[in-house]
């Protein structure tokens, strides 16, 4: 259930100049723990730059980011990862001739430190990365398997359970379902949201209204760099959102109808 009070990641004011563009202009944002919150706007609308800011990846131009009520800034992803803050991107960016184990643990494996150079416990890896899909209640049939193997739905899956081996508390996704047959989409939308039962919030990128209103609590739309609209999804329609994505407010209706036609 989507927690009230202190959000958990919260930006204010964010502006993101690249030279004479502007990608973002006094972007406003928050996210609390538990919520599943869908993010949507043209291309170009500016979602995937504050998404880059929130992960680490791209430092703001101007406003800040408040994490867990704490003025917090990022000089890279590792910084954002060390909070507890993990990206998955669309192209899952999982090593194929790998098994599902060490993509899980890649860069964080369990072992022996002997200075810059780990010793990796495998035996504990797969123990690890097993519990961890039961837990997620993702079916493998072997964590020794490579993951170029697996379908397209199982590598979203095991790269969900990567961003969440290491007690995540904000998942960012980019279009998670985009590159899934139908018959693997409702089984990742399930797993986001069993995320909810572990307190993790979880951010979507998607321009899939089916994904939006299947899974998310809040959506809030970007238009041209800045915030255009927001609502929880039980206040809000379709026709409503895509009137957004657009640019309008208000007799959605027929522009709606018009878009999808």
């Amino acid at each position: 259930m989507t927690q009230t009070g202190t959000p958990l990641l919260e930006a204010r004011g964010i502006a993101k100049y690249f030279g004479a563009i502007t990608a973002l202009r006094d972007v406003n944002f928050h996210v609390n723990p538990g919520e599943v919150l869908g993010v949507v706007g043209d291309n170009g609308a500016g979602k995937s730059t504050l998404m880059k800011i929130l992960s680490g990846l791209y430092h703001p131009s101007e406003g800040e980011l408040i994490f867990s009520g704490q003025p917090v800034r990022f000089s890279s992803p590792k910084e954002a990862r060390a909070r507890g803050i993990e990206m998955v991107y669309q192209d899952f960016a999982l090593a194929g001739n790998m098994p599902i184990y060490e993509n899980i643990y890649m860069g964080r494996e369990p072992g022996l430190k002997l200075g810059p150079i780990t010793i990796i416990d495998h035996k504990r890896a797969r123990h690890m990365a097993q519990d961890h899909l039961d837990n997620l209640h993702i079916n493998v049939k072997s964590v020794e398997q490579n993951t170029e193997e697996l379908s397209g739905g199982q590598r979203q899956a095991v790269a969900i359970a990567r961003a969440t081996a290491f007690d995540a508390q904000v998942v960012i996704m980019d279009e998670p379902t985009a590159a899934l047959a139908i018959k693997e989409v409702g089984k990742v939308l399930d797993l986001i949201k069993s995320l909810k039962d572990l307190g993790v919030a979880v951010i979507i990128i998607s321009h899939r209204m089916d994904d939006i209103f299947y899974c998310c609590d809040r959506v809030m739309a970007l238009y041209q760099g800045t915030n255009f609209a927001e609502s929880l999804l039980a206040e809000t329609s379709r026709n409503e959102v895509i009137g957004w994505i657009m640019g309008t407010k208000g007799h959605t209706e027929s522009l709606a109808h018009d878009r999808l036609h």
